[in-house]
Parts: C-alpha cells; sequence; structure tokens
C-alpha cells in the first residue's frame, strides 16, 4: 500500500511538473488597437498577472489606432512564438485576415472587449447592451425630459452600436411621449476625447446652447464633452460614460458627469489571460468556465463570456474606493463638500 501511495505521489509530482512545463513555453500575444486609453494599462497589467501566475509569457503590439498596422502587428506576433492571442479589434470587419492567419497556424484567438465577428474568436467582454441601458438610466434619472445629445463610440467598433441599443431602449418611451427630444447624434472616431469635443461643440452651436442631457458612451468621449460644455458656462448637465477612468469618477465626485459605469478592468484582463493560456494547453472555447453560446445582430453564432458591470454615480463612490479602484485623495482631487467619501 505504500509502495502505491509513494508511486501515486511521484506520478502526481511528474504530471504537475509536465503541466508547469508546457504553461511555461506558452506565449500570449496581445494586440492593442491603441494603447493611449488610460483604462488599457490596467488591463495590461491585469493580463500579465494572470499570465505570470500561470508562467506565460506575455508579448505586445500596439496598433495606434491603425487597422493596417493591427493587421502585420498580429503577423509579427504570430513570427514572434505566440501560442494565442488576446487581440482588441481596431476594426472589427478588417481584423478578419489576423484571425485566418491565426486559424492557420492553429492559434487560438480571444477577441478582448470588442466582437470580432468569427466564431473562431472566443468573445470575452462586459454586456454593452446593459451598459448602454445603465448609461441612459442613470441620465434620465436625473432629467426625464428635454434636449438630449447621443455621443457614441467609433464607428469602427461594434460596441458603439450595442451601447446605442440599450441606451435607446430605456429612452424610447420619453421618445415616444415627446418628453425627451434627441437634437443631436454622432460617432466619435476611434473614441478619441477631441473627436467628442468637436461633434459636440458643433451640436452645441447648432442648437443655440439648449441641450439638457447628453449619453456618452464612454469616459474618454464624456471628457471631451465636458470640455465642450465648460467652455459653454453649461458644466453639471447630465453626462454619462463608462470605464471608471479616473479622471471621470472625480468628474462624478465633482459633478460634472453624472455616472460612470464601471466594468473593472481587473477582472476582465485576468479572465483574458487565464482564458488564453487554456485555449493554447488545449482546452475547447465551450469548456472554459463561464463560457456559453452567443449570437452576434449579424446572425455569427459564437462562444462567449460576459462579465457584469456596475454603474457608479455620486450615490455609490464609495464602492469603487472599498474595492481599490482608485485612493479617496485621487477620487476627491479638488472637491468641495461633495458626495461620500469626498465629504
Amino acid at each position: 500500500m505504500r509502495k502505491i501511495n509513494i508511486l501515486l505521489v511521484g506520478a502526481l509530482m511528474s504530471a504537475s511538473a509536465i503541466s508547469a512545463a508546457h504553461a511555461a513555453d506558452i506565449v500570449v500575444g496581445v494586440s492593442w488597437s491603441n494603447f493611449q486609453e488610460e483604462r488599457w494599462k490596467t488591463d495590461e497589467a491585469a493580463i500579465k498577472g494572470a499570465l505570470e501566475a500561470a508562467g506565460a509569457k506575455y508579448i505586445s503590439a500596439d496598433a495606434q489606432s491603425s487597422s493596417a498596422k493591427q493587421l502585420s502587428d498580429v503577423e509579427a506576433l504570430i513570427a514572434q512564438g505566440a501560442n494565442a492571442l488576446i487581440i482588441l479589434a481596431q476594426d472589427s470587419q478588417a481584423i478578419g485576415p489576423a484571425v485566418q492567419a491565426a486559424a492557420d497556424e492553429g492559434i487560438p484567438v480571444v477577441g478582448y472587449d470588442r466582437l470580432i465577428e468569427d466564431p473562431r474568436a472566443f468573445y470575452l467582454t462586459f454586456d454593452n447592451v446593459e451598459v448602454g441601458r445603465m448609461q441612459a438610466r442613470a441620465v434620465y434619472k436625473v432629467a426625464p425630459e428635454g434636449n438630449y445629445v447621443m455621443i457614441k463610440g467609433s464607428p469602427t467598433d461594434p460596441n458603439a452600436d450595442f451601447l446605442r441599443g440599450g441606451q435607446q431602449e430605456v429612452l424610447q418611451p420619453a421618445i415616444d411621449s415627446g418628453k425627451i427630444k434627441i437634437v443631436g447624434e454622432a460617432y466619435t472616431d476611434g473614441w478619441l476625447p477631441a473627436n467628442a469635443q468637436r461633434n459636440m461643440e458643433q451640436i452645441l452651436t447648432a442648437n443655440d446652447n439648449k441641450v439638457d442631457a447628453v449619453v456618452a458612451s464612454n469616459d474618454g468621449t464624456a471628457g471631451g464633452v465636458v470640455a465642450a460644455l465648460t467652455a459653454q458656462g453649461m458644466e453639471g448637465i447630465p453626462v454619462s460614460g463608462q470605464d471608471g477612468d479616473h479622471a471621470a469618477l472625480n468628474r462624478v465626485a465633482k459633478g460634472t458627469q453624472t455616472v460612470s459605469v464601471w466594468k473593472d478592468a481587473r477582472e476582465l484582463g485576468k479572465a483574458a489571460g487565464e482564458i488564453a493560456v487554456e485555449l493554447a494547453s488545449g482546452k475547447k472555447m465551450s469548456e472554459v468556465d463561464g463560457a456559453g453560446g452567443w449570437t452576434s445582430p449579424a446572425g455569427t453564432e459564437l462562444t462567449a463570456r460576459f462579465l457584469k458591470p456596475v454603474p457608479i454615480t455620486k450615490d455609490n463612490l464609495n464602492v469603487v474606493v472599498d474595492a481599490g479602484w482608485i485612493t479617496k485623495d485621487e477620487l476627491c482631487q479638488g472637491v468641495t463638500n461633495g458626495p461620500a467619501p469626498c465629504n
């Protein structure tokens, strides 16, 4: 009996050693669409942490908002020995050849936070339709009637339309009743704050500043919107966002942004790193914890996992502080007699 136990322990140790050695051979390549937005640095740190815990190696490339560069980036990551790819797509349609190149080499792909319309890519994101609903609910709560502006995301990112669809669901009854009128709507090329600011400035001019609320689709675009409003002495009207950017949460504390729907990038990045290692180790997409079938608006059958977002307003700012997402000092910088914990 003792001999059998020793043999069994030895076998388990050997299996463990083999598993560790296998994980050490895994290289995960991450292709970022652009790395200038604050939140991607948080995502990257979480991905790196998950890969380090698994003994895998991290390599990356920044497409700098260029679809063409992203294709060459993915080819370079494959050439550097990537066994799995995590892709934050600059353009969900243009990324197709990169997925094909990975498939030709038997390399699994995780479509990170943005839809890649290809069943060979595992789709990992937050529920972006619900994010849109949360944004609209928060703005509608404080502005149940008036002239609304819709500042959308990038036209090449399917998330922009997912968000917009969720926003419309919430606002439609008030639009139908005439309580809300949408007086301006624009996509934001590249999600860039400067483009959002320009769009907002043009909409304000076209409407003689008669705007009562703005549903902006992320914190970067919200920042551009708030800059445009501030220039006209209109700061403080309801404005939405998402991502939990530190600057946006500070705006919520100051009262110049109504809500930032927090998608904990640490959770998303950790999941992406773990899933990439699992797929590189031979696990099927359907076997990934929390995965399920999902049909895209275009009818593509995908394997996906959706994480849950949390809307952050002046009423629950303690949530992000307690979670260690932002320090109280960062949150409350420049805030006088603000909401808890800034009071």
